[in-house]
């Protein structure tokens, strides 16, 4: 048996969300498309994409390997709206071909030695192909079975053998691997997320990416009175998250002097409440200025004594902008299981100096009063100073 019964290596997309688009399901698939082709665009060969009705077929230069196919899978599968990422074997639209192509792709297999269950299941996209799904299941499920000696199980089978019919040829695979799902990104608008060390904030800014928002990322560091070990997490953190948006920008404020004037306000209680209403008002000024819709933070409530529901409703009256919190009914565990998922965890546990620490009263405040933080702001003028730490904003770019 030859290789050539295979065909050529290539990667079929399954889509989402975007299909339920209705009448605005091309803006979404061109969105879709493009982050796709930015994704595989620094590889060293070309990626021919066509959009299929539902699907989205990914086709390699001839004669190539299934390791570009592996290559091209694993950078789609970050790309949010898609849901399934399938590397396949294109082959010719003939009953024949598609037979034999399914028998070569369970050849060698270990798991087919061990004699496990199995089904064929076949979709006809082009209805002028001249079997029925139903007929090209029996067809090539019997020669299967004829020469591998398998169970067929039609209800839960250990494996199953798909096959696509397409309006040029045919796809054959087996497995796949989940996508991100969700919606491609820029379809929802551009936010701007409040990004710390931590484990949380990484979290929300997947999650809002998911739902198609492009997203910018702002960090307050504790500059000039912390290191700027804070500065390289943050950098880090927004690198792991690039692969899901790419383009992604780091923005810093040096907040350490805004810090030290909010501790001399005696407000001790309150102090840290007082500066997370002046990030969300600087955040909001940098917002302005990059065009940005909201403010994405990772806050749970009742994770910590900041995060009750008085000191939430006490920070978004600092600021007109939504605060957008994808995070604010899970818990530490499924945040923390989460963040390993993306790949962010193990970069947010590493230790550093964050600007909070500079901050850190023996007893917050569970309930603040939004009168007492608005009289604290008064004598700081922190309207003008958020401007102000708006204008010391510092780009950190990533280098590939």
């Amino acid at each position: 048996m030859t290789m050539s019964a295979l065909g050529e290596p290539c990667v079929l997309l399954k889509l989402g969300e975007v299909v339920l688009k209705g009448n605005n399901r091309e803006l979404f698939e061109r969105s879709l498309q493009a982050n796709i082709k930015a994704a595989v665009k620094d590889l060293d060969f070309k990626v021919d994409l066509r959009q299929r009705h539902g699907v989205i077929a990914l086709f390699l230069p001839e004669g190539s390997g299934v390791e570009r196919a592996d290559a091209v899978a694993e950078r789609v599968g970050h790309v949010p709206g898609l849901v399934w990422i399938h590397r396949a074997w294109r082959v010719a639209k003939d009953p024949s071909a598609v037979t034999k192509a399914a028998i070569e792709l369970l050849a060698d297999r270990e798991d087919v030695r061990r004699g496990v269950s199995f089904a064929v299941r076949s979709r006809r996209r082009d209805k002028r192909f001249p079997l029925t799904s139903m007929q090209l299941d029996r067809s090539v499920g019997g020669e299967l079975n004829d020469i591998y000696g398998l169970p067929v199980d039609l209800k839960n089978p250990e494996l199953v053998v798909s096959i696509e019919v397409d309006r040029d040829e045919v796809f054959v695979f087996t497995g796949g691997q989940p996508g991100q799902g969700g919606l491609p990104v820029g379809t929802s608008g551009r936010g701007l997320v409040l990004m710390s060390g931590g484990i949380d904030s990484p979290v929300a800014a997947y999650r809002m990416m998911r739902r198609g928002l492009r997203v910018d990322f702002l960090h307050f560091s504790g500059i000039p009175f912390t290191t700027s070990e804070s500065i390289y997490k943050a950098y880090a953190l927004v690198k792991a998250l690039d692969k899901f948006q790419g383009r992604s920008r780091l923005w810093v404020v040096p907040f350490g002097k805004a810090q030290q004037s909010i501790k001399a306000s005696g407000q001790d209680r309150l102090a840290v409440i007082a500066q997370r209403r002046l990030m969300l008002k600087t955040a909001e000024e940098v917002a302005r200025r990059l065009r940005a819709g909201a403010l994405i933070t990772g806050d749970s409530l009742g994770q910590v004594s900041s995060q009750t529901l008085q000191n939430i409703t006490a920070q978004d009256d600092a600021v007109d902008l939504p605060i957008l919190r994808p995070l604010i009914g899970l818990d530490k565990t499924e945040i923390m299981a989460e963040a390993r998922r993306i790949g962010t965890l193990e970069i947010s546990e590493l230790p550093d100096e964050d600007c909070c620490t500079l901050l850190a009263p023996r007893r917050a405040e569970t309930a603040a009063k939004i009168a007492d933080l608005k009289q604290i702001e008064r004598r700081l003028d922190a309207e003008e100073l958020a401007v102000q730490l708006a204008g010391s904003l510092q780009e950190y770019k990533l280098e590939g």
